[in-house]
């Protein structure tokens, strides 16, 4: 019970770094940009999305038995990691 745990919190702070990319890509863009400040942010999104979703997917196929602690781990794993990054960030001016 402790692997799907374990393995579904780091999925989850993993599942955060599309959203950094994406915030970052975002600063940086100029008014006259293709990708624009909405589309990175986006892209970021459906980064993440995509690899939450994946590794859902890996643990129904792979151990159908551990799908909710895992899926429960990911999700608090992620909330925590946007809580910490906010709160690091707003420290930090």
């Amino acid at each position: 019970m402790i692997l799907p745990i374990v393995l579904g919190a780091a999925c989850g702070v993993l599942g955060f770094a599309p959203l950094i990319v994406g915030l970052r890509l975002a600063r940086k863009a100029t008014p006259t940009s293709n990708l624009g400040h909405a589309g990175a942010l986006l892209l970021g999104v459906f980064g993440s999305f995509v690899l939450l979703a994946g590794t859902l997917i890996v643990c129904i196929v792979v151990a159908r038995d551990a799908v909710l602690p895992f899926t429960l781990a990911e999700v608090v794993a992620l909330i925590v990691s946007a809580v910490v990054y906010g709160a690091s960030k707003l420290v930090k001016k």
